[in-house]
């Protein structure tokens, strides 16, 4: 399952993001790269440790914690501190899967869900397309600044050349609490009906009393915690 979530990071803070980043120092994208990975991608990237990744990773996380529909979606159990890259001048990310296990110190993580948050416009860029493979195609993504895109991390995908001026985004891994993403794609669309009937009914009504039952017991039966 792929998914929009827009607004993550209002316009605003996306411009206050992007000035603290953009004076950072960049360097090769590599650093977090596994070996397959290394061989295709070509982009710079914000080191894991410098005092501007982790601030503006923190902005990131607390952003995520306030959105209702990431929440939804992903079912978090971990989420990887997010890293930044940045690609122009052609630089571009081949056809490549992200790595099933990230480890960072004493973090574990299983990369069940991958996540891009852009934080530059549409119109700032030429290519830069995140592309995304699936049974039905392949799905071309290129989003407002501010948005995140939510996808399978077991997908194979790249990120086309940027040939004019420069695609910012922020990149990040989740552990679900539900693994399977049939699974989690049903408890989403269950949740969304919900809230979607409880507007029109109310939330005491005895069929979204029982509907809701019905979600936590199934999110009861799939999940790890």
């Amino acid at each position: 399952m792929m998914l929009h979530v827009p607004g993550v990071l209002s316009k605003d803070q996306a411009r206050a993001l992007r000035a603290k980043i953009d004076a950072a120092e960049w360097t090769d994208g590599n650093a977090t790269s596994g070996a397959q990975a290394a061989l295709a991608k070509r982009n710079r990237q914000l080191p894991e440790e410098s005092a501007a990744a982790r601030e503006a990773g923190a902005i990131v996380l607390d952003a995520l914690g306030k959105n209702a529909l990431f929440f939804a979606a992903a079912l978090p159990a971990k989420v990887f501190p997010p890293l930044f890259n940045r690609y122009e001048g052609g630089e571009r990310f081949d056809t490549h899967v992200d790595n099933a296990v990230r480890l960072k110190g004493d973090l574990k993580l299983r990369s069940d869900l991958s996540a891009t948050l852009f934080l530059s416009e549409p119109e700032e860029y030429d290519g830069g397309e995140l592309s995304v493979e699936d049974t039905y195609g392949v799905h071309q993504v290129k989003l407002p600044a501010g948005d995140l895109i939510l996808y399978p991390a077991s997908s194979l995908h790249h990120v086309t050349p940027v040939t004019r001026g420069a695609r910012v985004a922020s990149f990040f891994w989740i552990q679900s609490m539900v693994r399977e993403d049939a699974k989690r794609a049903l408890l989403l669309q269950m949740d969304l009906d919900i809230q979607m009937l409880a507007r029109d009914l109310g939330n005491d009504h005895a069929r979204i009393v029982s509907l809701t039952g019905a979600y936590h017991n199934l999110l009861r039966m799939w999940a790890e915690v």
